[in-house]
């Protein structure tokens, strides 16, 4: 073995102290967890806005006096929906809106066109807009404001969705026990 020498054992040891120091110098920062990708859901939103008004039990359930012109445009918007035209049943439910402008159901119906067609900024501004004329109670409530969820939850809102839920809930008004 060679003789080392004081100089490159200094230099040895200056070395090593460098190599160590630089691997504090460089540790890995923390990941940031990355935001959830929106994955569109598997299940029709209208049939689910629509299950919450028809599961609702409600005492309260309040149906408008129709006008037969404006019952007539709302029967063909349904039939057009079910067709698929979804432009055609919102030209339709936006006449029967210039008859009946102030119609909670008509209103609550063009934001479930709204949804087929992928319009949810409209669909949630006709939902509230439904909701603050309506009955604040029943199946008609219901489905304002489920309709509130699957918007917020289109917009991976999930505090938004949350809130709606609690919405949802109050639009139950239990009948009184009857023994």
């Amino acid at each position: 073995m060679l003789p080392v020498t004081k100089p490159v054992s200094f230099l040895l040891l200056a070395f090593a102290v460098v190599s160590l120091s630089a691997c504090s110098l460089f540790e890995p920062q923390p990941t940031v967890p990355a935001k959830p990708v929106y994955t569109p859901p598997t299940y029709d939103l209208v049939a689910a806005i629509r299950a919450a008004g028809a599961h609702e039990k409600s005492v309260i359930d309040v149906n408008p006096l129709r006008d037969a012109g404006v019952a007539g445009l709302q029967d063909a918007a349904k039939s057009d929906e079910q067709a698929g035209r979804y432009a055609d049943a919102a030209a339709k439910l936006d006449q029967a809106l210039k008859l009946s402008p102030n119609s909670p159901d008509l209103l609550q119906d063009r934001a479930e066109i709204a949804v087929r067609m992928k319009d949810y900024p409209l669909a949630e501004k006709l939902a509230h807009q439904s909701w603050s004329l309506g009955p604040k109670l029943g199946p008609l409530c219901a489905r304002n404001w489920q309709t509130v969820v699957e918007m917020r939850l289109q917009q991976n809102d999930q505090t938004g969705a949350e809130t709606a839920r609690k919405w949802v809930q109050q639009c139950h008004k239990p009948g009184q026990p009857r023994y």
